[in-house]
């Protein structure tokens, strides 16, 4: 999907990972993958895209409910859902199944961006940068995220923990300055205290809830390392503090993980994606020894 964005391409990120020869990769840490097939999602030049405030929101709630179907079809198997993106807003049917089944749940946002935006605070009308705050509950107020299907509350705020924050709208830090927010580890604090301190911290805080959601958006690196991405952000994590925290974040009961906006159009030979299925495995087991 790259309905959720601004920059055409995302939508190809999913492929590009696969060609990376992810599945055996996995098969070799002694992971086991059955891949469930691709959502469709309609082109642009086939949906309206709606109000200002929510660009191409209806396709993406669409999109998001056969996502949120292949997630609980996973989990009826008794398999780890695994959902590569396309843009953030992918992020809404993984988490919203996982509720559903379980409850509110916990959640490691690794990302640069908050994605924390309502369509009352939006600057931009990009649903990629709202997906947290729905699985928040703060976005009940527009009727077409207040969900029959999907619980309102995906994810309890005391358990949610983000790393790598560094571009936030003055909306998301007024949401994120009040008591009962979601704890965030900018990329200073990971400066000063060093990655591995920062990634046991927001395991301990996204882990005691129904489930253990990891939600990794490659823009969380420095461009530098992972060029491939829509909304590129400098002073990101370099390329061994990524893997040691999905090292540290391995070690939890991990309920699901998404891997979203890997952008083969603005990519170098496809480092991006790469990367994306080297962080995968790294989550998996993968160790240098």
């Amino acid at each position: 999907m790259d309905l959720g964005g601004n920059r055409r391409g995302v939508d190809m990120g999913p492929s590009a990972i696969r060609l990376t020869d992810l599945v055996e990769r996995l098969d070799v840490l002694g992971v086991g993958v059955e891949d469930l097939g691709n959502v469709l999602v309609h082109t642009r030049a086939l949906v309206e895209a709606g109000n200002g405030e929510a660009h191409y929101l209806d396709e993406i709630l669409r999109a998001c409910d056969a996502a949120s179907e292949m997630v609980l079809d996973a989990l009826d198997r008794g398999l780890l859902p695994l959902t590569l993106g396309g843009d953030h807003s992918v992020a809404i049917g993984s988490m919203r199944a996982l509720a559903s089944r379980m409850g509110p749940g916990g959640a490691v946002w690794i990302d640069a961006h908050a994605d924390m935006n309502t369509p009352n605070t939006t600057l931009s009308g990009n649903v990629h940068g709202m997906s947290l705050a729905v699985a928040l509950g703060r976005a009940q107020s527009d009727p077409r995220l207040a969900s029959q299907r999907w619980p309102a509350v995906a994810v309890d705020p005391a358990h949610t923990a983000l790393i790598a924050t560094r571009d936030l709208d003055l909306a998301e830090r007024a949401a994120l300055s009040v008591e009962g927010a979601p704890r965030v580890f900018t990329m200073s604090e990971i400066d000063r205290r060093g990655i591995g301190s920062v990634a046991e911290e927001a395991l301990e805080i996204a882990s005691g809830a129904a489930f253990l959601h990891v939600s990794l958006d490659l823009d969380a690196l420095d461009p530098t390392d992972a060029p491939g991405v829509g909304t590129p952000v400098r002073g990101g994590l370099n390329y061994r503090e990524a893997h040691t925290l999905m090292e540290i974040l391995s070690s939890g009961e991990i309920s699901a993980l998404d891997v979203v906006e890997v952008n083969p159009v603005l990519d170098v030979r496809n480092t991006t994606a790469e990367l994306a299925a080297e962080l995968i495995c790294s989550l998996f087991g993968a160790t240098i020894l």
